[in-house]
């Protein structure tokens, strides 16, 4: 393929449109997990909770400008819109175009940070480097402080890894597919290795550095998951990885699988990390991706079941210590007979359960072995992950608001961490009922069935599994209807309607 980068006759505004519009596949874009002030004579800062100033062309809220550094492409993947098989216009930044760009849309108060990703351009190292280049550029000349995520490029050099990690503050590499036979399908230019192998050097040298500044060696997570006992980050699990057999699990051996990939006694160490970036990262004084790492998965290119797909999720979150596992309904862009057909709606249904089970794997003490099975791989996407599970243990239904743990509390639909922390504190000290349940912010819509509060019910409902299906079906359909009716009522803004373009 020809890379010569024949983009003279753009403006900035060209490609801003063009390369904008190119990254909106990538769907992880969020700014939380890093928390830093001001500082003087520098410009901005991250907050934890990040913010919404901006909206992507596709319709998401965000705070960050989401580009690619270029859309040309030395690989064919069959799934991207930018493969180099593709007629598409083709754009590339320079680093101090995007350093402009950055400090502009922050002045202006348009956005809090900046989400970097980028197509191949000529090979994988010349691609990182022109990317670390241009984070360099913002943090020493431009004194830019705020929050920064880059997408590596899978076989780029360690050098130029260990640079990404001082510069940003979060990094991922996108697995794509949760199958080597998937990606070996689909984009036969990628390998497994090539995208685990960072992966864990990532999060080697994330521990070492939380370490070495006297922290856990884990990443944060919600203090909720302290009283779950069988969480996925549970310390019980870690011994468990470690100490059992692992053949009797079969996530657990997906997870083996992943680690012959990663070359782990050869990872960077925050000892060497900064020695091996090309530039002396050590004067900048930055931790290594303090806001941690992340990944993205392609849902509905190719048949993998939820159950492959939410077992690969937790092997990742266990093995890799990532901080967020994020899915992507494939929209049929490009024709190909391993492809579903133009035209084929994209899966978001499927999408938005794999993120209810995610948040339920990660907040709720839940596994994937638990939600899914061989015999049931795939979600009902007419209820919720939690609903569903719920409906298929009823023997462990109804719960005694007054007496369950927190652990108890946290499966039963209707009840999240907020909720079952308030009811757990609010019992000490008096008697409970429906009405202040609802005000502790317990859905009692769909709570009421499996619940009972001084050993009475709310309602004198059956607990009987046809019947709950049902009435939870009309619940989520009326909830689905209400979404939809209140977006009809708004327009997409758009860049122009910010006075930019």
């Amino acid at each position: 393929m020809n890379t010569e980068i024949r983009n003279s006759n753009y403006t900035t505004q060209e490609k801003l449109q063009i390369l904008a519009d190119a990254a909106k596949y990538d769907v992880a874009c969020t700014s939380s997990g890093s928390s830093r002030r001001g500082k003087k004579g520098e410009l901005g800062n991250a907050e934890a909770c990040g913010i919404c100033h901006s909206f992507a062309a596709d319709g998401r809220c965000i705070s960050l400008l989401k580009i690619l550094m270029t859309n040309h492409c030395a690989y064919d993947c069959k799934y991207c819109i930018n493969r180099k098989s593709n007629d598409v216009k083709r754009a590339t930044f320079t680093p101090e175009e995007i350093c402009d760009l950055t400090v502009e849309f922050y002045k202006r108060n348009y956005i809090e940070g900046l989400f970097l990703s980028s197509g191949i351009l000529r090979n994988p190292t010349y691609t990182m480097e022109k990317m670390c280049e241009t984070l360099l550029l913002l943090r020493t000349k431009y004194h830019f402080n705020g929050y920064i995520h880059i997408k590596t490029i899978p076989g780029a050099s360690d050098e130029l890894l260990a640079a990404a990690g001082y510069l940003a503050d979060r990094i991922s590499v996108n697995l794509e597919l949760p199958t080597e036979e998937g990606l070996h399908t689909l984009a036969p230019n990628k390998t497994m290795q090539n995208i685990l192998n960072p992966m864990g050097k990532v999060q080697s040298t994330i521990a070492s550095h939380r370490m070495a500044i006297g922290k856990s060696a884990y990443m944060e997570r919600s203090g909720g998951n302290k009283f779950l006992i069988a969480g996925i980050f549970s310390e019980c699990l870690n011994v468990q990885k470690k100490d059992k057999a692992i053949s009797q699990n079969s996530q657990m051996n997906r997870l083996e699988s992943y680690k012959k990939y990663t070359s782990l006694d050869h990872a960077l160490t925050w000892e060497n990390a900064n020695q091996l970036a090309p530039h002396d990262m050590s004067r900048l004084k930055r931790s290594f991706a303090p806001a941690g790492q992340s990944t993205q998965m392609i849902i509905g290119a190719t048949g993998e079941s939820d159950y492959t797909l939410l077992q690969t999720t937790q092997a990742l979150y266990q093995g890799f210590d990532l901080k967020r596992v994020f899915y992507s309904a494939y929209i049929p862009l490009n024709e190909d007979n391993v492809l579903p057909e133009i035209g084929t709606p994209p899966p978001l249904l499927r999408e938005h359960r794999l993120y209810q089970a995610d948040w339920l794997l990660r907040f709720y003490g839940f596994q994937a072995g638990e939600l899914l099975s061989s015999e049931q791989p795939n979600f009902n996407e007419m209820i919720d992950p939690k609903c569903d599970w719920a409906l298929r243990h009823l023997e462990q239904f109804p719960v005694e608001v007054e007496k369950a743990s927190y652990a108890t509390l946290l499966r039963v639909p209707g009840i999240g961490p907020k909720s079952a922390s308030r009811i757990t504190y609010a019992r000490r000290y008096g008697r409970l009922d429906y009405a202040s349940l609802k005000k502790m912010g317990v859905v009692l819509k769909r709570a009421h069935y499996f619940i009972t509060c001084g050993g009475k019910q709310m309602y004198h409902t059956p607990i009987e599994a046809s019947y709950i299906t049902r009435q939870l079906i009309s619940v989520d359909k009326k909830d689905l209807w209400n979404t939809q009716h209140a977006n009809e009522s708004f327009t997409q803004m758009t860049l122009t309607d910010f006075g930019v373009c």
